[in-house]
């Protein structure tokens, strides 16, 4: 196995080269956001021999001492390093174990002959005092493992897709549980588990007082075990209570934003198609990596497939920078509500099989339930396609691997 480029990053940042932006990687750790910068780097190095990069990873021991230097001092150090009168690329890994990042990422903006790139493992990065500071002048790039197309490349397993999805499902696509897979599936999931660690103890308990991990614990196996299912912190709390694990609706709710936050869960809300409005209430939650999945609850794929599938789908939607709702038409649901940065949007229902002649029927309602003239879709498992009243039914594999146009 062998590493390979993230094209679609890559030339996301290949665009944004030398505008005047700040390029901010985010995404959670070991998801590949240090080896995509020094990916581009070396693509910077073939346009031009001569190119100035500085490169800073604040988690690698040579730069550990920065940590400990203020932000003036950082500043200052970056500053001595730079070659005069042509551009530099400084590049800052895990730049949120900066003291005052935010002021060391705004002058380090002004200064007429950087060009700045940044990686952060929280989405602290991006909170409001940034936001403030940084409005109209940061581009974020949210990095996740690999997607499935790319599993296939790195690892070479093209002859039976679907065999390869099972494992994908089972491993997830972070690059270094994959590598590690091919040796066993328990040495890919001790490295899961400390990833989870490592994230729990350096993204959440640093910055926030978690009373009782126990009980962090249950949160995280609850949302899990729930995913592509609408919960609320209330029922959380319910059912954990009711199972003599005592915690309170503020307690949850205070956990589920600490996972959002460090990048394990994507939150998405829900939209009303025919008011066309937002709402605020039964949103649901999707795993960054299914391998977190088996890692931790010791599950794999078992009867709730479907929901595992609208997982991978979800995220392969937000790799491709699409915005993403789940849809309400009248009493029924819509997996998704798809808009990308051009106002194209597309209605996707998600289901492992449709060869029961009423799950078709239950599974194209409410997409056949939506007036409008947008593209529709059912993806599933299946191989058969088809259409119906409008409706693409399209097999998952194929939408997965699709080369974009």
């Amino acid at each position: 196995m062998q590493i390979i480029a993230r094209k679609r990053y890559l030339d996301t940042l290949s665009v944004l080269k030398d505008k005047n932006l700040i390029k901010v990687a985010t995404g959670v750790r070991r998801c590949g956001k240090s080896t995509l910068m020094t990916q581009f780097q070396d693509l910077l190095r073939k346009e031009n021999g001569k190119v100035s990069i500085l490169a800073i990873n604040m988690d690698m021991p040579e730069f550990r001492f920065l940590a400990e230097k203020s932000r003036k001092e950082i500043y200052n150090y970056i500053i001595k390093h730079l070659k005069k009168n042509i551009t530099n690329y400084v590049f800052i890994d895990e730049v949120q174990n900066v003291p005052e990042f935010e002021k060391l990422l705004e002058g380090l903006y002004v200064h007429p002959n950087i060009d700045l790139y940044v990686t952060g493992s929280n989405a602290f990065l991006l909170s409001s005092e940034l936001a403030t500071l940084l409005t109209g002048r940061a581009y974020e790039i949210n990095v996740l493992p690999f997607s499935f197309a790319e599993y296939l490349e790195f690892t070479g397993k093209t002859t039976n897709p679907d065999r390869a999805f099972a494992e994908y499902v089972r491993t997830g696509g972070f690059p270094e549980a994959v590598r590690l897979s091919a040796e066993g599936n328990h040495f890919a999931n001790e490295y899961l588990q400390m990833v989870f660690k490592n994230i729990y103890d350096n993204d959440i308990s640093k910055r926030h007082t978690i009373y009782a991990e126990e009980s962090y614990q249950e949160v995280v196996n609850f949302l899990i075990d729930t995913v592509g299912s609408s919960v609320s912190a209330g029922n959380i709390a319910k059912v954990l209570t009711s199972n003599k694990k005592k915690i309170d609706n503020k307690t949850v709710s205070k956990y589920i934003d600490t996972l959002v936050e460090s990048y394990l869960f994507y939150k998405v809300n829900r939209y009303d198609i025919k008011g066309k409005q937002h709402l605020a209430t039964q949103e649901k939650y999707y795993l960054v990596d299914l391998g977190f999945r088996n890692a931790l609850l010791g599950k794999e794929l078992a009867s709730d497939a479907g929901h595992l599938l609208e997982n991978i789908i979800y995220l392969e939607l937000k790799r491709r920078n699409n915005q993403v709702w789940i849809g309400k038409t009248n009493d029924l649901e819509v997996d998704f509500v798809v808009r990308n940065n051009k106002g194209f949007t597309q209605y996707i229902q998600v289901s492992q099989t449709v060869q029961n002649a009423t799950t078709l029927e239950r599974e194209l309602a409410p997409l056949d339930s939506i007036a409008d003239h947008h593209e529709k879709l059912l993806i599933t498992m299946d191989y058969d396609t088809g259409t119906y009243n409008g409706i693409k039914k399209i097999n998952a594999l194929d939408w997965l691997t699709k080369t974009e146009k």
